[in-house]
């Protein structure tokens, strides 16, 4: 992968990003810690040499100049890090007691502090260390100079110094390795995104966007874009299919419909013979007609997302209406039509859908219910769920069709004789699908019962 490609990804930058944050809080972290230690520290070495210098002071009100020269001599043998030095009075400050061989060469400050430097034998070798002294005048013009050793606290505080340099730059290194690799790894995934999206445009339909298996974000959007595309490419198979089947299907009524015309343009003139022409032509133009209102039908169906401007329906009055509409032709065919609704039920839908689709099941029972048969329309209770269905005493449909059946201009061998155009059950399946709904073929024992179960009932 170019490193200039990668370098420019979001991913990076906003790796990048949380580095820059992790890195001052890290910063902000260790400089507290580092000021905290190093005054204390201090704050402990000023308070020693502040008690030390007021014993001393007392020694000195005390016993006079021969006590405390005596104080001092002793203090500076059993001292190791402890420094002392009593002077003469004038300013040539000869030493009178101590263990440093001369006053320090620099200006004392505020308070009577003192910061030097002074050679001190460590082995066979001398050493050049850092002091803190503070300076106390006694009456008699005399001079105490109390101090530590503080070349200790000096190399820690360069310790700590280098440790947060090194602690940084680790960060800042890890960091940037870490942001590399995550950056590298994202960026392969959106380019595993990336290639399939353009083979997809290429013409592969096929194609689906790898899921890596880990469950995370960039695998939730794997999957949704592979349900999208599958529902694209769902659709676009069955518009193709739509495309065939037209073409197939409504070859025949159009040759039909224009040989009928020709012949009768053929023959001699006759108001008769024109009168039935007409009338022939009529029924296959109406018959055509009523094949692309239900291609139409489907489409309008399948334009809505599922459940979306939906309204609150009674499903028995849509039962009952259905049943009145059907009556008569079922009492033509010599057919019982009855209808059962429970009490209380409710759903959200389409009206107008929903009485086209019960419409659509109760033709199909109608059309191949034999004489003498039985059919019920019904809406139910079942369970959480509102079932409406349409049960017949007919011949049914074969559990290896039944999922068949449901896919447009198709029929069966044993319906090619009965009128249609193998879009009535497509219908009903778009229409269970706008409303977020399950269409069921069952076996009725004679017959076939197919059944719309809606997911969500509403209770009145």
């Amino acid at each position: 992968m170019p490193p200039g490609k990668l370098l420019r990804t979001s991913t990076f930058r906003l790796a990048l990003l949380y580095l820059a944050l992790f890195c001052l809080s890290v910063l902000a972290l260790l400089a507290f810690i580092y000021w905290n230690t190093v005054g204390f520290v201090a704050g402990q070495t000023d308070a020693t040499v502040n008690a030390e210098i007021t014993g001393l002071a007392e020694q000195y009100r005390r016993s006079g100049i021969a006590g405390l020269r005596a104080v001092v001599d002793e203090r500076s043998r059993n001292q190791r890090y402890s420094l002392y030095l009593l002077t003469s009075p004038g300013p040539a400050r000869v030493p009178i007691a101590g263990n440093l061989d001369a006053w320090p060469p620099v200006e004392t400050g505020p308070g009577g502090w003192l910061d030097f430097v002074y050679d001190r034998p460590v082995g066979a070798e001398i050493e050049t260390h850092q002091a803190r002294a503070r300076h106390l005048s006694l009456a008699g013009g005399f001079n105490l100079l109390v101090g530590r050793d503080v070349e200790g606290r000096r190399r820690l505080e360069l310790l700590i110094r280098e440790s947060l340099l090194w602690v940084m730059a680790l960060t800042l290194g890890l960091g940037l390795i870490g942001g590399l690799v995550i950056s590298r790894n994202m960026l392969r995934r959106i380019e595993g995104i990336a290639r399939a999206s353009q083979e997809i445009m290429a013409g592969d339909f096929s194609r689906r966007v790898p899921v890596g298996g880990s469950g995370d974000e960039i695998d939730r959007l794997a999957a949704n874009l592979n349900a999208m595309l599958d529902e694209i490419e769902r659709l676009m198979t069955g518009l193709r299919e739509v495309t065939d089947n037209v073409a197939h299907d409504l070859r025949s009524p159009l040759n039909r419909l224009r040989n009928r015309l020709e012949v009768t343009l053929m023959q001699e003139p006759s108001a008769p013979a024109y009168r039935d022409a007409i009338g022939e032509a009529m029924a296959d133009a109406e018959g055509l007609l009523n094949t692309f209102n239900a291609l139409l039908g489907i489409a309008r169906a399948d334009a809505g997302a599922p459940g979306e401007n939906l309204e609150p329906l009674d499903p028995g009055a849509l039962v009952r209406d259905v049943a009145e509409l059907y009556a008569p032709a079922a009492e033509d065919k010599g057919l019982t039509l009855d209808h059962h609704i429970d009490d209380g039920l409710g759903l959200d839908g389409d009206r107008h859908l929903l009485s086209q689709a019960l419409a659509n099941l109760v033709d199909n029972a109608v059309k191949y219910t034999p004489d003498g048969g039985r059919i019920r329309v019904a809406a139910r209770r079942d369970g959480d769920a509102v079932a409406l269905s349409v049960a017949d005493s007919g011949p049914g449909i074969p559990a290896a069709d039944r999922a068949r059946v449901l896919d447009r201009f198709v029929r069966l061998d044993a319906s090619r004789h009965s009128p249609g155009s193998g879009l009535g059950l497509s219908l009903v399946r778009a229409v269970a699908r706008r409303h977020g709904a399950e269409l069921r073929l069952e076996d009725n024992a004679p017959g076939l019962r197919a059944v719309l179960l809606f997911p969500a009932m509403a209770e009145r």
